[in-house]
């Protein structure tokens, strides 16, 4: 019987492997690109309306409502009546690392053993021809960082832009964010409402302890000057430069408290993941420089007496208190897919639509260290830019219809939609 099953499973992991094969990355376009009469999103909290944008060789030369295509040769696109915004960003994510989940092992490699892995690079792993990628870029999600996964110390995650060959060709910017997966310091009863034996408080102390040891040796190390070579020790080196953030996934404030002793130990530029009750110390974490990930706008409220609707009124809350702060989608079962309606769900609840906006396009690549390159529709930066029929953040009206990488013209075409135009033209169905 084990037989049969392996069988079966290899033979739907080779069914997946198969599909999309006819979606490649696009050709560099040399040259100008000309999207005219559109309503810009800039993402910095402006709108145009009846705006074009010039690109020439893969940067935005030119954005204004008086513009017209240069002479030549030009690719020109028509956005009128379209709505056209930055590429969105998913901020946290192991895309790319995770594919089919825990039945084909073979396409999972997000996490290590072990928990000291600083020196774990998360984008030698990451694989640019997952499948689920196709169908985050038809939404609009242009870029992604790729973070991997673990017990206190998970190693370092990269940004990734989705039109790629190999990682290498993918990588955006390597190595921004060194990752601590915080030990929780909340006490849970199980499955079976039991409340766990020993002090497991005690033990998270310890083991968080054990992680303030490590940082205390590095830093020693970064500074002798004949200390020899310990990888795991030169791999933090960036976090006392500041090259490098420090990213702590935690979600209850004793946890973000802890966080914050980092900031003040080490003074690493740190961005809590996670951070689900970071709208009740708001004020702190501005206090201490400290930006946020939400990884999930649609969720229900970590305590039971907390609002229903919390998870949708926090990032209002950060906003309100001035906390640098991008959403993510971390639900297993939308891989990411949802991004850009949990801002909608966010601006249905206190923050403005562009406000919404620039927490998954300007907000986001700051925290990521990509904002000058990406983020917002800006001269000089990067042609990371997608059209929409409709508003991108509402469900009913997000339809798009054209999407540029660095300028490059890629395709939208992805899984869902051949199965879609396969079994619509078996039936009929128009």
């Amino acid at each position: 019987m084990k037989k049969y099953i392996i069988i079966l499973s290899s033979l739907a992991f080779c069914s997946v492997l198969k599909a999309q094969d006819n979606i490649s990355p696009a050709v560099s376009y040399k040259g100008f690109t000309f999207i005219k009469n559109g309503t810009i999103h800039t993402g910095t909290g402006l709108v145009l309306i009846n705006t074009s944008i010039l690109i020439n060789n893969g940067k935005i030369e030119k954005v204004g409502a008086d513009l017209t295509a240069p002479t030549g040769t030009v690719n020109v696109v028509d956005a009128t009546g379209m709505q056209v915004y930055p590429g969105f960003i998913l901020s946290n994510t192991n895309i790319g690392l995770r594919e089919i989940g825990s039945q084909v092992k073979g396409s999972n490699d997000f996490n290590e053993l072990g928990e000291f892995n600083p020196n774990v690079k998360s984008i030698v792993a990451y694989n640019t021809a997952s499948k689920i990628i196709n169908t985050l870029r038809s939404n609009g999600i242009l870029f992604a960082n790729v973070v991997p996964q673990g017990s206190l110390i998970a190693g370092t995650s990269s940004v990734v832009q989705f039109d790629a060959w190999n990682w290498e060709d993918a990588v955006y910017k390597q190595d921004n964010a060194l990752h601590f997966y915080m030990p929780s310091l909340i006490v849970r009863p199980n499955r079976n409402g039991d409340l766990p034996t020993g002090d497991p408080l005690k033990i998270s102390r310890d083991r968080i302890e054990t992680v303030k040891q490590f940082f205390r040796q590095a830093k020693m190390y970064n500074a002798s000057s004949n200390a020899g070579t310990n990888l795991k020790l030169e791999s933090v080196k960036g976090l006392f430069n500041k090259t490098q953030k420090l990213f702590i996934h935690c979600d209850v404030v004793k946890e973000m408290l802890t966080a914050i002793d980092f900031v003040n130990e080490f003074g690493f530029d740190v961005t809590l993941v996670g951070a689900e009750e970071s709208w009740q110390i708001a004020p702190l974490l501005k206090q201490n420089n400290i930006s946020v990930i939400l990884s999930q706008t649609h969720e229900l409220p970590v305590m039971v007496d907390d609002d229903i609707d919390q998870p949708f009124k926090t990032p209002a809350a950060l906003q309100k208190a001035g906390v640098l702060f991008a959403l993510t989608d971390e639900d297993a079962t939308t891989t990411g897919r949802n991004l850009m309606f949990c801002a909608g769900t966010a601006a249905a609840y206190g923050l403005t639509k562009e406000e919404a906006l620039q927490s998954i396009t300007l907000n986001a690549a700051k925290i990521l260290g990509i904002a000058d390159k990406s983020g917002s529709i800006e001269v000089g930066k990067d042609a990371n830019i997608i059209i929409s029929t409709g508003d991108a953040l509402d469900m009913k009206t997000n339809i798009i219809v054209k999407a540029f990488i660095q300028g490059r013209d890629i395709n939208l075409d992805d899984k869902h939609k051949q199965l879609n135009k396969k079994y619509s033209d078996k039936y009929g169905v128009k």
